[in-house]
C-alpha cells in the first residue's frame, strides 16, 4: 500500500510521469482499430439483438421448475422443441432464469397459439399451468422505445456539450469530452453486437447512466488541466502540452481508483443477476454499466485529455510559448559543449 501511495505522489510532483499526450498518434490508432471493430463485427453477426421489448413478439415465462436439468443446453433445446412442435416456423430464443425457470420469446403468436403453447411448455416441464406466465409486446411499442432512446441519447449530449462548454468556457473542452463520450457509446454498444448481448431497455438505461459516469471522470481531470494551465505565463516552465499531461498523471491513480470501486459492486450485481438469480433485468443493466465503467475510465485518460491537448496546441500563445521553451532547451544543451571547448 505504501509503495502504491509513494507512486501516486511521484506521479502527482512530476518524479515519474506517463507520456499520455505525446503518444497521442498510439491511443487514436488504438480507439479507430476498437470502433471499427464495434461497427463491422456486429453487422458480420448480422446485427444486433434487441430484446422482445423492441422488436415485439410473444414471451412465456415456465416458473419453479423442480428437477431442473443442471444444463442450460438441455433445458433450451427442450423449450425449443415444445416451441417448434406447436408454431413450426417461430425461431424461438430460449433462456434459464435462476435455477427453476425457464423463459421463452418468440414472434407474436395468435392468441390461440399462445394457449397452447403455454399448455405444451406447462406438460413438457411438468407444472401447473398457473406457473406459465404469457405476454406479448406489439411493435408499435417497441418503435416508441427505440425512439425515446434514441431522443434520450441525443438530448443528452447536446445539454452536456452546452454545460461543459459554459463551465469550462471553451468549446474545445466540450468536443473533447463528447467526442470521448461518443467513443464509449460505440465500443460498449459495439461489445453487445460482438458478443451477440441482446439489447433490452434496462441495457439502454445502462448506457446512459455510463455516459454520466464518463462525463464524471472526464470532469475531474479537465478541472486539474484547467488549474495546470492557468499557472502557465510568459515564464512557464512546461509547454501547453506538458502542464495537460502532468494533469493527466496527477488524477492517474483517482481515476484508477473510482474506476475499481465502481466495477467492484457492478460485477457483484452482474454475478448475482446473471448466474445466481438469472434475473434479466439486473444482467443487462449491470452488463452495460461494467462494460462502460471500464471503456469510459479509459477514454477519459487516453482520448479526451489528448484530443483537448491537439485542439489548442495551434492557437498563437500557446505555440509562442512552445517555441520559446523549445529554443531555451536547445541552448542549455548547447552551452556545456561550448563550455568545454572554450576551456580547451
Amino acid at each position: 500500500m505504501g509503495g502504491f501511495a509513494k507512486f501516486g505522489n511521484d506521479l502527482y510532483t512530476g518524479e515519474r510521469s506517463f507520456n499520455f499526450v505525446g503518444k497521442r498518434r498510439i491511443w487514436y490508432i488504438i480507439a479507430a482499430v476498437m470502433i471499427l471493430a464495434s461497427i463491422v463485427g456486429p453487422a458480420l453477426r448480422g446485427g444486433f439483438v434487441f430484446g422482445i421489448e423492441f422488436r415485439g413478439g410473444s414471451e412465456f415465462q415456465v416458473s419453479e421448475i423442480e428437477n431442473l436439468d443442471s444444463d442450460p443446453i438441455v433445458n433450451q433445446d427442450t423449450a425449443t422443441a415444445t416451441v417448434e412442435s406447436i408454431v413450426p416456423d417461430a425461431s424461438p430464443r430460449v433462456t434459464t432464469v435462476g435455477d427453476s425457470g425457464i423463459r421463452v420469446q418468440t414472434e407474436q403468436l395468435t392468441q390461440e397459439e399462445s394457449d397452447t403453447l403455454a399448455g405444451a411448455l406447462a406438460e413438457t416441464f411438468d407444472v401447473p399451468a398457473t406457473q406459465v406466465t404469457a405476454s406479448f409486446i406489439g411493435p408499435s411499442w417497441g418503435a416508441d422505445i427505440t425512439t425515446s432512446a434514441m431522443r434520450a441519447l441525443v438530448v443528452f449530449i447536446i445539454l452536456a456539450a452546452i454545460v461543459m462548454a459554459l463551465y469550462f468556457r471553451t468549446w474545445k473542452m466540450s468536443v473533447a469530452a463528447i467526442v470521448s463520450l461518443l467513443h464509449d457509446i460505440i465500443i460498449t454498444a459495439g461489445v453487445y453486437g460482438i458478443l451477440g448481448f441482446e439489447i433490452t431497455p434496462s441495457a439502454v438505461i445502462g448506457f446512459l447512466t455510463i455516459l454520466g459516469y464518463s462525463l464524471y471522470d472526464t470532469v475531474v481531470v479537465f478541472d486539474k488541466i484547467r488549474e495546470n494551465t492557468a499557472e502557465d505565463g510568459p515564464a512557464s516552465s512546461r509547454t501547453f502540452g506538458e502542464s495537460v499531461n502532468l494533469a493527466v498523471n496527477q488524477t492517474l491513480v483517482r481515476s484508477i481508483n473510482t474506476g475499481v470501486v465502481a466495477a467492484l459492486p457492478v460485477g457483484a450485481i452482474l454475478f448475482i443477476g446473471a448466474v445466481v438469480l438469472g434475473a434479466g433485468t439486473l444482467r443487462d443493466i449491470a452488463l452495460s454499466l461494467f462494460i462502460g465503467i471500464l471503456i469510459g475510465t479509459y477514454s477519459t485518460i487516453f482520448i479526451a485529455a489528448p484530443l483537448y491537448a491537439q485542439l489548442r496546441e495551434n492557437e498563437p500563445a500557446i505555440l509562442k510559448q512552445t517555441k520559446r521553451l523549445q529554443t531555451a532547451r536547445a541552448a542549455s544543451v548547447k552551452t556545456p559543449v561550448s563550455t568545454v571547448e572554450t576551456a580547451s
